[in-house]
């Protein structure tokens, strides 16, 4: 699984015009799914995700989890995030799983994180053509690979 993580200040989703989802501070999460990735793969990423100090103290330093100020989090699905782009420039999605592997693995992972926080996550729709809206607190971007653990 890979993820972009962002510190957001808000963010939304909007599907066909209509607010489906909306967060205020706290972390927009972008998540690709492989053909590769298990249940282990979600369970990794849940707890790094849940416990990653990227909040401010109170001395300013990033030292604080999303749990620790009670922030928000909204996850949109995105396979674009497995794209393989080695050969010629238009980026393959052969990575990227099929339907029936990556929803069931994109709602448990939903599902884990909202466990982990202790709270409701807000969330994209699967597959829908969304505009993701956000205000980047920071700029902090991280990106996460569960088969690149660095």
């Amino acid at each position: 699984m890979r993820t972009l993580i962002q510190r957001v200040l808000k963010a939304s989703v909007t599907i066909n015009n209509n607010k489906k989802a909306e967060i205020g501070q706290g972390l927009l999460i972008l998540v690709g799914i492989g053909n590769e990735d298990t249940e282990e793969d979600i369970e990794w990423l849940t707890h790094k995700i849940a416990n990653l100090r990227i909040f401010d103290d109170e001395d300013g330093v990033m030292n604080k989890s999303v749990i620790e100020v009670k922030g928000e989090i909204l996850i949109v699905s995105q396979f674009t995030l497995m794209a393989s782009y080695k050969k010629g420039n238009r980026p393959s999605w052969i990575n990227a799983a099929k339907h029936n592997l990556s929803i069931p693995l994109y709602q448990e992972f939903c599902r884990q994180m909202a466990e982990a926080i202790g709270q409701k996550v807000q969330t994209g729709e699967f597959g829908a053509d969304m505009k993701v809206a956000l205000i980047n607190d920071g700029p902090v971007t991280i990106f996460m690979d569960t088969k690149n653990k660095e």
